[in-house]
């Protein structure tokens, strides 16, 4: 699947994160990510599940392989966790879903590879700036990187103009889908990366 664009829904209850999770699969999304801290988390990431009808979501802020069965088990495809953790991810492929981890550094981006994967979230992506992308692909031109951390529907191009091959709205979704063209900025934003790639997206991968 592509990691073109991500909705993470943080925080809120399970009626809720339900609903923002089908305006962003309206609005073309790629990906909904429900971070699973606490009760809250999981019971969201359920509700979530419950009215997917095929539509693509993953869980974030995964941080044991037991999380990972769990979440495999109520159906996220996808699983996102705040660094790279070799046990996670190994957990992620043997249960046949795609592994998202976060990278920050050359050493990152290196043990990424190692564990087969092609691409990683940067994460905290405003701490750094968008010249890192680009710092980072110089070593390692095929790992694809979604920025993740402070990207929002005006900054959004910049990250994919810098070469990210996607990004994550966080605390910033309800911006974005209270826009009244924001199917058209993530149809600009998924052109922008397509464009960018000779019309070719990034497909996640598990093993390589």
């Amino acid at each position: 699947m592509s990691y073109r664009s991500i909705a993470i829904l943080r925080g809120h209850s399970a009626e809720r994160t339900a609903d923002i999770a089908e305006q962003c699969w309206a609005i073309g999304m790629d990906l909904v990510e429900v971070p699973v801290q606490g009760a809250l988390g999981w019971d969201a990431l359920e509700a979530v599940a419950n009215c997917a009808n095929g539509r693509a979501f993953g869980a974030g802020t995964v941080l044991s392989p037991e999380g990972v069965t769990r979440a495999v088990g109520l159906g996220a495809s996808v699983i996102i966790s705040p660094g790279i953790d070799a046990e996670v991810v190994r957990a992620t492929q043997d249960r046949g879903a795609l592994p998202l981890p976060g990278v920050m550094t050359p050493t990152d981006l290196s043990l990424a590879a190692k564990l087969g994967l092609t691409v990683g979230k940067l994460f905290p992506a405003d701490v750094v700036g968008t010249s890192w992308i680009k710092a980072l692909k110089g070593p390692f031109p095929s790992m694809a990187v979604v920025a993740v951390g402070g990207v929002n529907a005006t900054n959004a191009a910049s990250w994919i103009a810098a070469g990210a091959s996607g990004v994550a709205f966080g605390s910033s979704i309800t911006e974005l889908l209270g826009l009244s063209n924001a199917e058209n900025r993530i149809r600009d934003l998924h052109e922008q990366i397509a464009s960018r790639t000779s019309n070719t997206t990034y497909e996640g991968a598990g093993p390589a």
